[in-house]
């Protein structure tokens, strides 16, 4: 099965895929690099006022004081090097530093937040898809409606309230202190089960919906003539046509997840990259945030083209070559 699955991966696909990615990612460079410097103020403004002669040393230190071309080239030249520069906020550390700081946290958060809300979407989703117009129907999709329609920012506080301040459970934030530091159960639990909550909903209305429809398909039809049980019918038949919009979705979803739980970062004071962003961009620190949207940008790239092989290897009938 492995071995046949394997075959049907698209490697011309794959390739082409990969060489388009070049060009995109230097036109994401390229927008967010002037978009940065567009904006209003710069990552040496403040309330005080500096000499001009510090301003003129900052700029030079940096490269800021050369024309606008030349920044761009050599900021270019860097990123292929694998150097996005300093952070002109943090003394002493590149963004390189910061990201290798944050982006461990985010993908845990939003890999494990995937894995639980795959799971438990899928299962919901089926489990009332399998039992369309009961009560078992309404009751799931009623608890999906809530979790779409109820913010993070507002689940977020009553888990903390409920398992943190009142039962003492799980940690309120951050990821402890010495010598109990780092990320473990105690201090990852909230944000994630907070993160998760929205995206089972999603998921569980899109699978819903999806083995609805695949269960009144024909092959399926055809399948239970030939004397399978429904079990066979569902495992074999049914959810491998019904997880392909799920897996369209979950591509973008987990990149969207590990690197954009921005509220969650911040609502839990956990070290993210989604919190090096926004406090990026509030500090006009352009290499932070260019950094930044580079890993999002190479992730959102890479998690659509896997969406992509695993398409043709659930459906022998995508045919990318």
């Amino acid at each position: 099965m492995l071995q046949r699955a394997f075959r049907r991966i698209p490697w011309g696909y794959t390739f082409r895929r990969l060489l388009i990615a070049i060009p995109t990612m230097l036109a994401i460079i390229t927008m967010a690099f002037l978009m940065m410097r567009a904006a209003p103020g710069g990552p040496f403004d403040g309330e005080r006022k500096l000499p001009p002669e510090t301003e003129r040393a900052i700029a030079a230190k940096f490269g800021l004081d050369k024309p606008l071309h030349e920044q761009y080239l050599n900021y270019v030249g860097g990123v292929i090097q694998g150097d996005f520069g300093p952070s002109y906020k943090t003394l002493g550390k590149s963004v390189n530093d910061l990201i290798a700081d944050g982006l461990p946290v985010s993908l845990t958060i939003g890999a494990l937040t995937m894995f639980i809300s795959l799971i438990l979407g899928t299962a919901l989703g089926v489990f009332a898809g399998l039992r369309q117009n009961s009560a078992t129907d309404y009751g799931v999709m009623g608890i999906a409606m809530v979790g779409i329609s109820v913010p993070s920012f507002v689940i977020g506080p009553i888990l903390i309230l409920v398992f943190a301040i009142g039962t003492g459970l799980f940690a309120v934030g951050g990821l402890g202190t010495y010598p109990n530091i780092g990320m473990n159960w105690y201090n990852m639990t909230l944000p994630i089960a907070t993160l998760s909550l929205a995206q089972v909903a999603i998921i569980s209305r899109l699978m819903r919906a999806s083995i609805i429809e695949t269960m009144h398909a024909n092959h399926i039809r055809t399948a239970r003539a030939k004397g399978l049980s429904e079990w066979q019918v569902i495992t074999r038949h049914a959810l491998p046509s019904a997880m392909l919009p799920l897996v369209s979705y979950a591509g973008p979803a987990m990149a969207r997840v590990m690197t954009g739980s921005v509220v969650i970062e911040k609502l839990f004071g956990l070290p993210g990259l989604g919190s090096y962003f926004v406090n990026g961009a509030l500090n006009r620190d352009y290499t932070l945030v260019m950094g930044a949207i580079i890993v999002y940008a190479g992730l959102i790239i890479l998690l659509n083209l896997v969406a992509d092989i695993l398409y043709a290897m659930l459906d022998p009938k995508v045919k990318y070559d």
